[in-house]
């Protein structure tokens, strides 16, 4: 005989701040041999290369003055803004074509009559890798930086309070859920579609860096692109509800084969273990 435990865990907050981050330091996962969460999305996957990211916050300090009669006198917070924005632009020609920056101008200024002595920018900063990140973010922080010396502002850079890692794979569990699907009539995309694929970032990434994690995409019906109001339509949309609930049942089946196949926890082990030395190894070597 022995104990089984399945927790269902509500893991609020993924797109802000990163809640399962949260849960992780407050020991939720701590115990737990293998965590399954799923994705909607325009294809079926068992995996895609979410990528780790970093936030970053950027204030300019200047100094106002009246545009027109004395603009000599102003230190100008939106040129150093401006500037920070097109370092970046031009830095893309140097980057990987995996790596991803994008940003927003929050705050640009009062009134056109008066130099703008505050300017503040958001940015997400994108790589395959942790490795990868640290690399780009320093490449970001030098355009930041020297936005600041050129225009003689001061500058602050603060990077959000959580890191998301990119997710790491677990080729024992990607391949039973694979085959769970399939006797379901789950169609799920080449090998070349999902290597050469690009997907977003979730806090799950930092989950599969403490313990085995599964985390598929599935199709819901439609071919709207996530983030859009005619995607938010169709997820829910009753057609949806079928798609949903096939996923739910693939993952359900892959559970049963971890709790009565003790050879695939042990090859699930194995290959997190090795994923995640490989990782780590690259950012501490």
């Amino acid at each position: 005989p022995f104990v089984l435990q399945i927790t269902v865990l509500g893991t609020p907050a993924e797109e802000q701040g990163g809640g399962k981050i949260d849960l992780i330091n407050a020991g939720a996962f701590d115990g737990l041999d293998v965590v399954f969460m799923a994705h909607p999305s325009q294809e079926n996957a068992a995996y895609l290369p979410d990528v780790a990211e970093h936030d970053v916050t950027v204030k300019y300090y200047g100094k106002a003055s009246h545009a027109a009669a004395y603009p000599w006198e102003g230190v100008n917070a939106l040129d150093a803004a401006v500037l920070a924005y097109n370092n970046l632009s031009v830095l893309r020609q140097q980057m990987k074509p995996t790596w991803r920056v994008h940003g927003v101008i929050k705050n640009g200024g009062v009134k056109p009559n008066i130099i703008p002595s505050y300017t503040e920018l958001e940015f997400y900063l994108r790589a395959p890798s942790m490795k990868d990140l640290l690399v780009l973010t320093e490449k970001v922080e030098n355009c930041f930086k020297s936005a600041a010396l050129a225009t003689g502002c001061k500058v602050e850079i603060k990077g959000g309070e959580n890191d998301y890692y990119n997710v790491l794979p677990n080729k024992s569990l990607q391949k039973a859920y694979k085959e769970n699907g399939k006797k379901l009539g789950i169609d799920f995309i080449s090998e070349d579609s999902v290597l050469n694929g690009l997907s977003g970032s979730t806090d799950f990434g930092n989950v599969t860096f403490v313990v085995p994690g599964l985390h598929p995409y599935f199709y819901i019906g439609s071919d709207a692109l996530n983030h859009t109001e005619q995607y938010t339509e169709a997820a829910g949309s009753q057609n949806a509800q079928f798609y949903a609930l096939r996923t739910a049942k693939a993952l359900a089946m892959t559970a049963l084969d971890v709790i009565f196949n003790p050879g695939l926890l042990e090859e699930v082990r194995k290959d997190f273990r090795q994923v995640k030395l490989k990782e780590e190894g690259q950012v501490n070597p």
